[in-house]
């Protein structure tokens, strides 16, 4: 991950609603949620969750599929993983070894 899109993925997580989407979809795991159920779970408008749905999606925090005339979201752990990595990289004085089972969990939960 370049730095530019690990500040990008972290601005689009600093954001009280982003934060709880992305977490509410971590939490759907693997079946993801529709559009609807995400508001209505968030207490969130539509308009307003789509808005901030696309924000998460530019960073690949976040992917759609179409089913009908709904829209179920996933969160991309992949991304998420490829954050932390980027975090985590040089971490523990230069003993990158030591962070490297935390990276592994993430990667495993994908």
């Amino acid at each position: 991950m370049e730095k530019t899109l690990a500040l990008d993925t972290l601005s689009a997580l600093a954001h009280d609603i982003r934060l709880d989407v992305f977490r509410c979809l971590v939490q759907a795991g693997p079946e993801g949620m529709p559009a609807g159920e995400i508001a209505t779970a968030l207490d969130i408008r539509p308009n307003t969750l789509s808005n901030n749905l696309n924000i998460l999606s530019a960073t690949g925090l976040v992917r759609s599929a179409r089913e009908g005339r709904s829209i179920r979201y996933f969160a991309e752990m992949e991304a998420m993983a490829a954050l932390l990595g980027f975090l985590l990289r040089d971490c523990c004085g230069g003993r990158a070894e030591l962070c490297q089972p935390v990276l592994d969990q993430i990667a495993c939960n994908c």
